[in-house]
């Protein structure tokens, strides 16, 4: 009997064993078991995120860079991967370095501020990315793109842009000497004689010099106060000679009578010019609206349009991203962002700058450039003259308005070397 006890026990385990194994596994695979199980830990390799560095190229340096920076900021903020390093270049020299570097494929930058005329031209060369399905049309001012735009091609994208809506002054200055703006031409010349007899100043407006954009911005002013946003865009296309009595006639009645009057200084470099217009040797000085940003105190600035004006610049800076980067995809999401949301923190800063995307409102902007915004708003938005003609013909026209400066006299030469030197089209 205990043998066959025995026998029975040993069976009713060997059973036990069987059902516990049998209910570990349920339509044919086996479950977890954890009493019975040890599951071995998983780890997973983790790969550190690739850093990028893309590099920038753009004019800027001093404040204007500053402003720029913050954006660059913004962006090295949103990609922790992506480290920018930016370098300054003239445009004036780039314009010489970059198509040799282009046809032996290669690229000083990533992304690239260069004029608009100029980008069209490589991008027809094919050296450039196309933006078209990058950024929307649609969501810029009017015309912003039709300079970096060839046979439907989008070559590059537009950032803030400076307007260039007449000559700034102190109002401190103004205040102290009982000057007010002019509303009329006579009231204009009326006011410029008055700042000549002050004592201590030079000139009543100083004429800022670089290679010769300072005084084509003055030029251009003219043209659109007394020809017309119209007039200029046939400058622009050849479709107008210079020695057009329209034109001809804006020179003689207009511009030439002042400068022989003695109401402009002699050419000035424009950096110093600032300066010594802010301490009183001029009382006027015509500048793009990125000078609120080079001054002390941007709230004592005043602006006087000349009376009637119709139309004014509104010259952006385009970037463009050129084929031969390391880095396409990184690149092109930086120029994006550069024309999208880096221009609402743009205009914030103290760039002095306008906005060329128009989902950026007028509480996005540094409160001094506000009501100028507003200004610029009222009147029509003009095309740079100079930089949409470009070429060998942009320095001509800077040469020869420094000519003009100094010999307001040889007024009929100058206007027939433009016409001379303009391109065939």
């Amino acid at each position: 009997m205990d043998a066959k006890k025995m026998l029975l026990g040993l069976f009713l385990v060997g059973v036990l064993s069987i059902a516990v194994v049998a209910s570990g596994c349920i339509g044919g695979q086996q479950t977890s078991t954890p009493t019975t199980v040890t599951q071995k830990e998983t780890v997973t390799e983790t790969k550190p995120v690739e850093q990028i560095t893309l590099k920038v190229i753009g004019p800027w340096y001093g404040a204007e860079l500053d402003a720029f920076m913050e954006v660059i900021k913004a962006f090295e903020a949103q990609h922790p991967n992506i480290k920018v390093e930016y370098k300054t270049y003239r445009a004036e020299d780039l314009s010489t370095i970059l198509p040799l570097q282009f046809e032996s494929g290669d690229t000083p930058a990533d992304v690239i501020a260069m004029w608009g005329w100029f980008i069209a031209e490589m991008g027809q060369k094919g050296h450039l990315m196309e933006f078209n399905g990058v950024i929307n049309p649609d969501e810029y001012v009017p015309g912003i793109l039709d300079t970096v735009t060839v046979d439907g091609k989008i070559y590059g994208v537009p950032f803030t842009a400076a307007a260039k809506p007449g000559f700034w002054y102190r109002k401190s200055f103004f205040e102290k000497y009982g000057l007010k703006p002019p509303e009329t031409w006579d009231e204009f010349v009326a006011l410029l004689e008055k700042i000549k007899q002050i004592p201590g100043v030079k000139a009543p407006i100083v004429s800022g010099d670089s290679v010769g954009w300072p005084l084509s911005d003055v030029t251009e002013h003219f043209i659109l106060t007394f020809g017309g946003k119209d007039l200029q865009l046939k400058l622009i296309n050849g479709e107008v000679k210079w020695e057009d009595p329209q034109v001809r006639s804006i020179f003689e009645q207009r511009l030439v009578p002042l400068l022989k009057a003695g109401y402009f200084s002699d050419p000035i470099e424009w950096t110093s010019a600032v300066d010594l217009w802010w301490k009183g040797d001029y009382a006027l000085y015509f500048m793009g609206t990125w000078i609120t940003g080079m001054v002390d105190d941007p709230t004592d600035l005043g602006l006087i349009s000349l009376p009637g004006v119709k139309a004014m610049v509104l010259a952006p800076d385009y970037f463009m991203v050129p084929k031969y980067t390391s880095h396409p995809k990184e690149a092109m999401e930086l120029a994006k962002f550069l024309a999208t949301e880096g221009q609402r923190i743009h205009v914030g800063t103290k760039s002095g700058k306008l906005a060329t995307w128009k989902k950026v409102s007028i509480d996005d902007y540094w409160e001094p450039m506000k009501d100028v915004a507003k200004v610029v708003a009222n009147v029509e938005s003009a095309p740079d003259l100079d930089d949409s003609v470009g070429g060998e013909w942009q320095k001509v026209f800077w040469d020869q308005l420094k000519l003009l400066w100094v010999q307001p006299d040889r007024l009929d030469d100058v206007l027939s070397t433009l016409d001379a030197k303009f391109p065939k089209k």
